[in-house]
C-alpha cells in the first residue's frame, strides 16, 4: 500500500486522506448496491468516481512533495485511471439500464 511508504509525520495528513478517499470508493459502491433504482445506484457510483479523483489528487500531492517515487506514482496512476474508466462505464450503464429493482417484480 502506498500510504505505508509516506513519512510518519504525514500519518494524520495525506496518509489519512489517501486511505479515506480510497475507502470511500468501495464504501459508496457498496451503499449504492443496496438502492432500489438504477438512478440511485448511479448517484453512488458517481460519488465513488469523485472519490477516485480525490485519491489521484492526493497522489499528485505525494509526488509534488517527493514522498513517493515517479515509478510508484505512475504505477498507481495507471491503476486509478483504469478504475475511473470502469466506474464511468458502470455509471453510464446504470443510467441507461432504466428499470429499478422494484419495477422488475411488478
Amino acid at each position: 500500500m502506498i500510504s505505508s511508504q509516506l513519512p510518519d509525520y504525514e500519518k494524520f495528513g495525506v496518509t489519512s486522506q489517501i486511505r479515506r478517499s480510497a475507502n470511500s470508493i468501495t464504501d459508496n459502491l457498496a451503499e449504492g448496491s443496496g438502492r432500489a433504482s438504477n438512478v440511485d445506484r448511479a448517484q453512488f457510483t458517481n460519488i465513488a468516481y469523485t472519490s477516485a479523483l480525490e485519491t489521484i489528487n492526493h497522489l499528485i500531492t505525494c509526488i509534488d512533495q517527493k514522498y513517493i517515487s515517479n515509478e510508484a506514482y505512475e504505477s498507481m496512476r495507471i491503476k486509478m485511471d483504469e478504475l475511473i474508466n470502469k466506474l464511468n462505464g458502470y455509471y453510464r450503464y446504470q443510467l441507461n439500464k432504466g428499470k429499478s429493482v422494484k419495477d422488475q417484480f411488478s
